[in-house]
């Protein structure tokens, strides 16, 4: 298991086992964890989402991001129920590290459309108070890119095909790590 998913593991584990949510203590990691990162941590059980919470930003210690991501998908996606001990042992945690955003010049969405990289890039759109992104991890989830685009504008309560005045559309890469279970009950 990779140092980022044992954070995610490790914090989820306590929450349940003692209710009390902890991120680690800095001192004594390396220095890759302790660098500014954003991330999201997805938490799947059976192909079936448990949680999906992170940021497109750099804002705190990677350590520190991972761990209040993990937390934050167990038990306070507005989705889904909170992960409890049964799910624990069989869900699979995926950890996607993000690139920094950069802003597509685009100027339509068939502009989009033909610029996008699948299974490569995710992508992020604003427009006024909406703002939505997906992962480049639900590229194998999607048949091409109009049905990743689509489920993009949807989830932010966009016509999709539609191009509303101020719009802006950015992508970014992900580095993953995967824990895929089963690990023991608590």
């Amino acid at each position: 298991m990779s140092d980022l998913c044992a954070i995610a593991v490790d914090v989820i584990a306590i929450a349940l086992t003692e209710g009390e949510r902890r991120v680690p203590a800095l001192a004594g990691l390396p220095p890759e964890l302790v660098a500014p990162g954003a991330t999201f941590v997805t938490l799947e059980r059976d192909g079936d989402l448990l949680g999906c919470v992170g940021a497109l930003e750099a804002r705190q210690p990677l350590a520190v991001d991972v761990a209040e991501h993990a937390l934050a998908a167990a038990f306070d996606d507005p989705r889904l129920p909170a992960l409890t001990r049964s799910d624990f042992p069989e869900m699979s945690v995926k950890v996607s590290v993000l690139s920094p955003s950069a802003r597509m010049g685009a100027g339509s969405y068939d502009d989009v459309r033909s610029s996008v990289r699948p299974e490569i890039d995710g992508l992020t759109i604003e427009v006024g108070p909406r703002r939505a992104t997906l992962l480049p991890s639900v590229w194998p989830k999607v048949r091409d890119a109009d049905e990743f685009l689509g489920a993009l504008w949807s989830k932010a309560g966009l016509r999709p095909g539609s191009w509303p005045r101020g719009i802006v559309v950015s992508r970014y890469t992900t580095t993953e790590e995967s824990d895929p279970g089963p690990r023991p009950a608590l």
